[in-house]
């Protein structure tokens, strides 16, 4: 990171991680063309999230040839007037993770990682999960992402006082 002081710890990164409406994940699909796409993912552990998708298709295609996967997150993100010269810039937070990307076999997986996406994301519709299940996990692929290593944050921010929040000010 070229600029260490905006630079933050793996827990603050899981923060954004969490709270991140969508997060990008990029691949590498089997031709070595990257490819690169939003998705809805949930964690079950700080080291391990999901996503969903169809059991076939671009993603499981890059997966099976390689597995690994770069996840990136953005919150908080505005554009603003730097408060003390007027230039253009930008206020945000934002978390990448490296990750190897493999597709969940296992029934029960499967069933814990979709409820984890689904309470993530529909926690009042949970009394549909079951039913939904019923009809869907048959045709529903389900990836598992296990961290390579703790996520790095990054994050621009100015305090009420024009000043840039270095690493360390909350």
């Amino acid at each position: 990171m070229r600029k260490k002081s905006r630079e933050m710890d793996s827990e603050w990164a899981l923060e954004v991680m969490r709270k991140a409406p969508y997060i990008t994940v990029s691949f590498t699909r089997p031709d070595g063309t990257a490819y690169g796409v939003p998705l809805s993912l949930a964690c079950i552990s700080d080291n391990v999230w999901y996503f969903h998708c169809a059991p076939e298709g671009d993603k499981l295609d890059a997966i099976a040839a390689h597995p690994q996967v770069c996840l990136s997150a953005v919150t908080r993100c505005m554009p603003t007037a730097g408060p003390k010269d007027g230039s253009f810039t930008l206020q945000y937070s934002s978390a990448i993770a490296f990750g190897i990307a493999e597709t969940v076999t296992d029934r029960e997986e499967k069933i814990q990682a979709l409820k984890a996406i689904c309470q993530r994301f529909l926690p009042e519709h949970m009394d549909a999960f079951d039913d939904a299940i019923r009809r869907s996990l048959d045709r529903t692929a389900v990836v598992r992402i296990t961290l390579s290593m703790p996520p790095v944050g990054k994050r621009k921010q100015y305090d009420k006082n024009g000043e840039e929040m270095k690493y360390g000010r909350m």
